[in-house]
Order: C-alpha cells, then sequence, then structure tokens
C-alpha cells in the first residue's frame, strides 16, 4: 500500500519535531516495540487519559510507523507527566476520530487536525 502521509509532512516530524519534542521532559510519548528492529521507539503525540484508558487519534492510521509496530506488538508505554505506564494498546477504527479530537487536548491535536489524512482512535489501557 502507498504510503498517505505527504513527504514534506512526513519528514518534519521525523527528522525535526520529534526528534525535538522527544527531548522536553512532560511531552506526552508512545513507546512501541520496532517491529523489524525490536528495539524502542517513541513517538511524541497528544493524548488524554480517562479513567485508566489513554486515548488518543493517528493522523496517518495505519500508515504510521506506530501504528504497524503496535500491530505486531500492542504492549506499550506512555510517559505522561513525565512518567512512564505500561498499557496495551488497540487500535479502534470504528470510534468517530474526528468527535474524539474534538474531547482531547487542542493543542496537541492540531497537528493531527491539520494534517491529518487517515484518522485512526487508538486506546491503551493501562496496567493497575
Amino acid at each position: 500500500m502507498p504510503n498517505s502521509q505527504p513527504a514534506f509532512t512526513n519528514f518534519f516530524q521525523k527528522r525535526i519535531a520529534n526528534p525535538v519534542m522527544r527531548r522536553m521532559p512532560f511531552q506526552t510519548l508512545l513507546e512501541t516495540t520496532g517491529r523489524k528492529s525490536g528495539e524502542p521507539r517513541r513517538t511524541p503525540l497528544g493524548g488524554k487519559l480517562v479513567d485508566g484508558q489513554f486515548w488518543f487519534v493517528s493522523e496517518f492510521g495505519d500508515q504510521s510507523q506506530y501504528i504497524r509496530n503496535i500491530q505486531a506488538d500492542p504492549r506499550v508505554r506512555v510517559r505522561l507527566r513525565g512518567r512512564w505506564h505500561s498499557g496495551t494498546a488497540h487500535l479502534v477504527p470504528d470510534d468517530d476520530a474526528a468527535a474524539r479530537l474534538r474531547e482531547l487536548p487542542q493543542f496537541n491535536s492540531f497537528g493531527v487536525r491539520t494534517f491529518g489524512t487517515n484518522l485512526l482512535t487508538v486506546r491503551v489501557d493501562m496496567d493497575r
């Protein structure tokens, strides 16, 4: 399947925005296990913790590398307010991703709303 991410957006996120955001101590991060490398992969994102579940929306759906990593291994970690939490990620394709975005923090969701071409809701059930 061809990559539906615009080339500039992909370049900007991979080479500029994500490396900077990963270094910010209170940026929310999703850590997946690379499906090919087996190495931890950290992606800055926005979302919201609700009753032990962390919700977010992927802007490129199943074209996102971290979504492909989740499909291979749903065990993830989420860094919230500087602390790491383990959980299991679930793709929720039947959820209304646009409506979900309206419930999430607006600042972090700006890029998803602006550049998103294939929105996909993800729920992470956090370990207790």
